[in-house]
């Protein structure tokens, strides 16, 4: 399988990660983000989680800036959008998104939830990911989770089992709060991680899987 590896452009990499709650983009990407700075390509990300408050805030905060250790700049935004109720605050949850595309570089790169994950608020930051963000590319990452909707991904980035052991450390380090939850434990984090690994013959057996919905190839 041919791999692509963004360090061969050989020039800086910004990167968006958009998130609807405190640890989505940590299970979703917390990876990849984590090989990109190992592999010492110049990258830039923009960090973007839309509803966490409280305690939860400041495990996003703390979280971020734990995965983002290394990236040659970072900048992480934390709005308060109210959880599980983002359709009916989609005019709101634009501008907000349409703004930050303002004061952003353009990113090569924009991480966002599947189109088919079946929780709302995923949902409703998917769309508005292809509405407002139109010409860039947009790979789609994906969330385990009780409602059995994970979908058949066509992009995989491997991880090493160092950046595996790291992402399993960080995610159960800072969310406090979610550790309560059946799901949220190594096994699960390392389960679909191996089965996406065999899924691309990954060298070290885990990898990161993504949706690309769309790319020009010329």
């Amino acid at each position: 399988m041919k791999c692509l590896d963004p360090a061969e452009r050989g020039k800086p990499l910004y990167i968006l990660c958009l998130g609807a709650h405190s640890d989505d983009i940590e299970i979703g990407v917390g990876g990849t983000i984590l090989s990109l700075i190992a592999s010492g390509i110049d990258l830039h990300v923009d960090w973007c989680v839309l509803s966490a408050g409280g305690v939860r805030a400041a495990e996003a905060q703390s979280s971020a800036t734990d995965f983002l250790a290394g990236a040659k700049s970072q900048r992480i935004e934390i709005a308060d959008f109210d959880d599980s109720f983002f359709p009916s605050q989609n005019r709101l949850l634009k501008k907000w998104l349409i703004d930050l595309r303002m004061r952003i570089s353009q990113p090569d790169i924009v991480f966002t939830h599947a189109s088919y994950d079946r929780h709302q608020d995923h949902r409703e930051v998917n769309q508005l990911t292809w509405n407002v963000f139109r010409d860039e590319f947009i790979l789609e990452y994906e969330i385990p989770k009780w409602d059995g909707d994970l979908g058949q991904p066509n992009g995989y980035a491997s991880l090493s089992r160092d950046i595996m052991d790291r992402k399993v450390e960080l995610l159960m380090k800072h969310f406090g709060t979610q550790r309560s939850k059946d799901w949220f434990d190594p096994e699960t984090f390392r389960g679909l991680a191996r089965l996406r690994g065999m899924e691309c013959r990954a060298e070290e057996h885990y990898a990161e899987a993504f949706t690309l919905r769309k790319t020009r190839l010329f």
